[in-house]
């Protein structure tokens, strides 16, 4: 006995293991916590099916780090916003991939997060004791749908721009707080530098915030709870077969990884997100349409009008979400076999399908809708011509201030005045700088002689003239100086 008490003295007195990690592991317990999620028992052994947690915990991550790189570059203001992005796709290095990493990764993270619930509500796992784990998980989804609305915006191109205004348009039929709704996300009755601002804000400190906490809180719970494993042939006789998590799940859960990494990759590489002119608020031809998850969402409230909207808007949906929300709570029963659940499983094949049908409903009267598929054609050859075109960066302080200088000319000045009253700053922007509906007219006097642009204001091309661009006629008086004008613009 006494030998023991001594081997146990020595055994306590012994100096610590020297290293970096056993350091770290004494100060944090790290290995204890890897030791214990690594070795944890899976019932019913390792399965593909339960890959799709660790998969959405990767693509969250990289959509931190490609978040994190694309806001040292953009400046979220209507001003500056396209233009950042627009250097990003087309002069930063690797910055279309960059950007068409992130845009992916969030339509990759709804897809991953859909397949997520469908797996955890065909094995009835969200049953007790695991009713909180799949409240957490119902409001996780709702925040990443957030989190790709609020980030929709930020290229503040024509496509960013109108898919917004119906989105906020959407909120106003809300009864009561409508209104009120629709001005707290713009800033204001309309759409611009607060928008941008505040969806911003929501987009990158807001919503990531409360993803990381309840991230944090799944997590949590699921160790609480443990891994519920697949549906037992008999409730009352429950498999005897574990696996740990560590090899299998491990190797099954990493090549999950490796297929995302490769798939965005490929996506990135071949088929880069595009991006369109900058917002034109004028423009009242534009047919907006969402992204792909938004689109059942879309062609659902075409079918709501007037006093029936309050239903299809907020009635409806709202049921159907506290219906999803609230299931562990009244589905008490331990049956978890898809096929001894037919009422359950009903339901989640008339919702999927449902949802399935209105988007493809809304494609399908695009493409059979003459003006429409025109419309559309028309403005993705518009978004595929400013992807070729290069980046043109605003222009800077001393270039207006050149402008301005060259204005001190009388006959520059007075072709300054006819220029504007012959509306050309409404297409070409003040200065001639250009705007989404017309191109740029600075430096436009190097190119063509005076006989040319006089020619060009009385015969417009075709091209011009589908434009908007209507033939001008002024005299010599009017003619010379608006000549004169377009040629100081340096």
């Amino acid at each position: 006995m006494q030998e023991t008490k001594i081997e146990r003295s020595e055994s306590a007195a012994a100096p610590p293991k020297a290293g970096l990690w056993s350091w770290l592991d004494r100060r944090t317990g790290v290995d204890a916590a890897l030791r214990s999620a690594l070795y944890e028992p899976i019932p019913g052994g390792a399965r593909f099916a339960y890959v799709f947690g660790s998969g959405l915990l990767f693509i969250f991550i990289s959509q931190v780090i490609t978040g994190i790189f694309l806001a040292l570059y953009y400046v979220p203001s209507a001003d500056h916003a396209h233009t950042t992005v627009s250097y990003i796709t087309k002069a930063v290095t690797a910055g279309s991939f960059l950007r068409s990493l992130h845009a992916y990764g969030a339509s990759a993270m709804i897809i991953v997060l859909l397949l997520h619930l469908s797996q955890t509500y065909i094995y009835g796992s969200y049953k007790g004791p695991r009713e909180i784990l799949w409240v957490s998980g119902c409001v996780l989804f709702a925040l990443v749908l957030g989190m790709a609305f609020t980030g929709y915006l930020l290229p503040w191109d024509q496509r960013a721009y109108f898919a917004t205004a119906v989105g906020t348009n959407a909120a106003s039929e809300v009864p009561l707080i409508g209104e009120t709704l629709k001005r707290m996300m713009r800033g204001g009755t309309e759409m611009g530098t607060l928008t941008i601002s505040r969806f911003f804000v929501a987009h990158v400190f807001f919503i990531p915030a409360c993803v990381f906490a309840l991230v944090a809180a799944h997590i949590l719970l699921f160790r609480k709870a443990g891994a519920a494993g697949p549906p037992d042939e008999d409730p009352y006789e429950p498999k005897k077969k574990t696996d740990l998590f560590y090899p299998r799940q491990v190797l099954m859960d990493l090549s999950l990884t490796a297929l995302l990494i490769i798939g965005l990759g490929l996506l990135c590489f071949f088929a880069p997100i595009q991006l369109g002119p900058p917002a034109n608020p004028a423009d009242a031809q534009y047919v907006p349409r969402p992204e792909w998850y938004y689109l059942p969402i879309f062609q659902w409230l075409k079918y709501w009008h007037g006093a029936a909207s309050v239903v299809g808007i907020l009635i409806i949906p709202m049921v159907l979400a506290v219906g999803i929300v609230t299931l562990p709570f009244f589905d008490r029963s331990i049956e978890r076999r898809p096929w001894k659940r037919p009422i359950a499983m009903g339901s989640y094949g008339f919702v999927l399908l449902a949802l399935v049908g209105l988007g493809l409903r809304s494609q399908y009267l695009d493409s059979h809708d003459p003006s429409v598929a025109q419309q559309l054609t028309k403005q993705k050859s518009e978004e595929q011509a400013y992807m070729r075109k290069p980046f043109e960066p605003e222009l800077s302080t001393a270039t207006l201030a050149a402008i301005n200088t060259a204005l001190a000319d009388p006959q520059a000045a007075k072709g300054k005045t006819i220029f504007e009253s012959q509306s050309c700053n409404a297409c070409h922007g003040d200065g001639g700088v250009g705007t989404a509906a017309a191109p740029a007219l600075t430096g436009i006097g190097a190119k063509l002689s005076p006989e040319q642009l006089a020619e060009l204001f009385k015969h417009p091309t075709a091209k011009m003239t589908a434009g908007g661009m209507p033939p001008i006629d002024l005299p010599p008086s009017d003619m010379n100086p608006l000549i004169g004008y377009l040629q100081s613009l340096k």
